[in-house]
Order: C-alpha cells, then sequence, then structure tokens
C-alpha cells in the first residue's frame, strides 16, 4: 500500500521583527489600560518604520496611559537599545492618533443597551481554535519547533552567547509527514540579525550548532536541508529595513498553517472583540476535546453577529479522528461550554494585563498560568459524559 507522504511547513519571527514590535506595542498600551481600568475598550493599531513608531485605533478607559513611554520600553525590553541598531528606544519618534471608541459599537458590547441587553459580540467574523495529539503542547510539531528556535534565538542574543546577534530574526519548519506522523525534518530555514562584525562563515556554523541542533532533535538527519541567512547577510535588520504593522502574522500567533484562520488578529484588541476572545475560547474547547481523548485533532469554528451575544454557528472537523460521531461531540461542547462574549470574559478572566506576552512566540501551546485558554479541566468530564453517550 502506497503511504500518504506530506510536508507541512510553518514560521516564526522574533520578538524584534517589526510586525512583532508593533503587536508588543499594542498590547503593552493595553495592558496598562487594563492595570488601571479592567473595563477598558481598545482597538490599537501600531505602525513603525525607520525612526518613527504611530499608535492609533480607538479606545474608551478611564485610564491615562502615557503611550511614548509604554513605547520606549517595549522597544527596550525587546533589545532595541543601541542607536547603532538604526532604531533605538531612546531617540525614536513617536507619534499618537488614538480616538474615543465608536458609540454605535459601544452600545452593541454594553450590557444593557443596544438593540439586545445583554453583552454582544464586538464585531461580526468567524474564528478557529484547533488541537492535536502529536505533541505535548496540543499544537502541530512544525509551529512548535519553529517557535522554539525562535525563542533560542533571542535567548543565545540576551545572553550574550553570540553576543554579535541583534534583535530581528525568522525561521522556518517543513516537517515530512508520512501517514500522518511527523517523521523527519525536511528543511529548517533561520534568518538572524547580525552586526557587520560576524563572517557569515561563523555566523553558520554557530547557528547550526547553538539554535538548530539544539532544538532540532531526533528529526534532524543527514538529509535535512539547511538555509542560514541565505542571503548572505542580514546586517540591516528590524523596522529601518522593513515596516511593521500590528497584525501582520496571524499565522504564527496561531497554528501555523496546519489550521486555517479566521477573523482578525488578537493583538491591540480587548476582549468584547471576538477576534480574540472567541479565538482563545474555540482554542480552549478544541484542546480539551483532544485532551479527553474524544479525537486526535479537532478543529472549532464559531461565528458572530456584532452586539449579539449567542454565535450565529458553532462548527466542527475531527478529520476522521473521533472516537464518538462529530454530533456527540458537539452536542457536549454546547452543554458544556459557553460561547457567549461576557461568559468567555468571565470565565478565562480576560481583563487582566497579560497581553503584551502573547505577543510574541504564539498565542497557544504555552506552559504560562496566564494562558487561560490552555487548561484541560473541562477534559475530564468531557471524557465521563462521552462514556455514556457512545
Amino acid at each position: 500500500m502506497k503511504k500518504d507522504i506530506r510536508l507541512i511547513t510553518s514560521e516564526s519571527v522574533t520578538e524584534g521583527h517589526p510586525d512583532k514590535v508593533c503587536d508588543q506595542i499594542s498590547d503593552g498600551i493595553y495592558d496598562e489600560m487594563l492595570r488601571q481600568d479592567p473595563d477598558s475598550h481598545a482597538g490599537i493599531e501600531t505602525f513603525c518604520t525607520t525612526g518613527l513608531v504611530i499608535v492609533g485605533g480607538e479606545a474608551r478607559t478611564k485610564a491615562y496611559v502615557d503611550i511614548e513611554t509604554v513605547v520606549r520600553k517595549v522597544l527596550r525590553d525587546i533589545g532595541y537599545d543601541k542607536q547603532e541598531y538604526g532604531f533605538c528606544a531612546d531617540d525614536v519618534g513617536v507619534m499618537v492618533t488614538l480616538h474615543e471608541q465608536s458609540p454605535d459599537i459601544a452600545q452593541g458590547v454594553d450590557e444593557g443597551q443596544g438593540e439586545f441587553k445583554e453583552m454582544g459580540a464586538g464585531d461580526q467574523g468567524l474564528m478557529i481554535g484547533y488541537a492535536t495529539d502529536e505533541t505535548p503542547e496540543f499544537m502541530p510539531l512544525p509551529i512548535v519547533l519553529a517557535h522554539k528556535l525562535t525563542k533560542r534565538l533571542a535567548q543565545v542574543r540576551k545572553n550574550k552567547t553570540l553576543p554579535y546577534l541583534r534583535p530581528d530574526g525568522k525561521s522556518q519548519v517543513t516537517i515530512e509527514y508520512v501517514d500522518g506522523k511527523a517523521h523527519r525534518l525536511e528543511t529548517v530555514v533561520v534568518a538572524a540579525h547580525h552586526s557587520k562584525d560576524v563572517s557569515t562563515k561563523k555566523l553558520r556554523q554557530d547557528i547550526l550548532n547553538k539554535v538548530i541542533e539544539p532544538v532540532a532533535g531526533r528529526l534532524f538527519d543527514a538529509k535535512t536541508k539547511v538555509f542560514i541567512n541565505a542571503t548572505g547577510k542580514f546586517i540591516l535588520g528590524g523596522p529601518p529595513a522593513d515596516a511593521g504593522l500590528t497584525g501582520r502574522k496571524i499565522i504564527v500567533d496561531t497554528y501555523g498553517g496546519a489550521a486555517p484562520h479566521g477573523g482578525g488578529a488578537f493583538s491591540g484588541k480587548c476582549a468584547s472583540k471576538v477576534d480574540r476572545s472567541g479565538a482563545y475560547m474555540a482554542r480552549y474547547v478544541a484542546k480539551n476535546v483532544v485532551a479527553a481523548g474524544l479525537a486526535s485533532r479537532c478543529l472549532v469554528q464559531v461565528a458572530y453577529a456584532i452586539g449579539v451575544a449567542a454565535p450565529v454557528g458553532v462548527y466542527i472537523d475531527t478529520y476522521g479522528t473521533s472516537k464518538i460521531s462529530e454530533t456527540k461531540i458537539l452536542e457536549l461542547i454546547k452543554k458544556n461550554f459557553d460561547f457567549r462574549p461576557k461568559q468567555i470574559i468571565d470565565h478565562l478572566r480576560l481583563k487582566r494585563p497579560i497581553y503584551q506576552k502573547t505577543a510574541a512566540y504564539g498565542h497557544f501551546g504555552r506552559a504560562d498560568k496566564d494562558f487561560t485558554w490552555e487548561k484541560t479541566d473541562k477534559a475530564s468530564q468531557l471524557k465521563k459524559e462521552a462514556q455514556k453517550l457512545a
């Protein structure tokens, strides 16, 4: 019988990548609002380029936030703290154009206002959650490895193992799957921002030895293709090399292409915006379904209408891996999980200032107690109820 061989690819970027810089600034500002006013509403967008950061969007909050100070702190924490990088926290220009949230949107998300008195969704759209049992993180292996590579790039930069590295960087991983199982690492790509004082030969050897090999493990073999700074050099990096914008790395933020991405971006958005809270809830549900052993893979799609609390549709796909029918799994989901925005916010405790750390290295599959959507606290109940339906 012929084997089913497929290549699945995912990418990640470091915290110093221009788009991720913007995501962290947007979420850093939202976090500061939440510290002072947990009921803050926001949709914050950031743009950065050579010598300039622009913060715009809308907000409704009782908080006073010194946005310029937040911007400079985020940049300093990332590592843009030297003028020689061409983008420095101390002298970059900061422009702010935030305006008040539209009252037409506000009445739809405030309880007791608008056409429906219950808190409604902050926007229309469809959100996706996904989980798989192929890794301990319940995440697809390609995105897990891609994030580990970029985290490792940041680690060896910050601890001075490779002192010539600078904040920008990217990774890409291609895994060969045979009959649905990860078989080997087909290709790994790393782009590492660096000073002009290191040779390409030394950098490539260092990245292979200090970054790729510690991460790749048993899947790395003699046939694995490796590309490190494939253009030859990466001296000019960060915002001076490529402008950044909030929300442009949505596949990096989620499942790396192993599952579709619905709705929009996450960063800078308050929890009333179901682009964020609905996607977190969908991941929570999918992970608990897989953790309960009801399926090896599970995709959850939930769709909303603006101003309406109850979702207009909930859909699942277990890719033929379910142990009971998908109809029964969906029944269990609807019984055990509440997809209304207020209930999501309360259950997952989404009014806390936890978001800046979500804005680099993915929103899912991370062992952090603040990432409440990663809990599997419903798995045992789902398993118990499923046994009665079988």
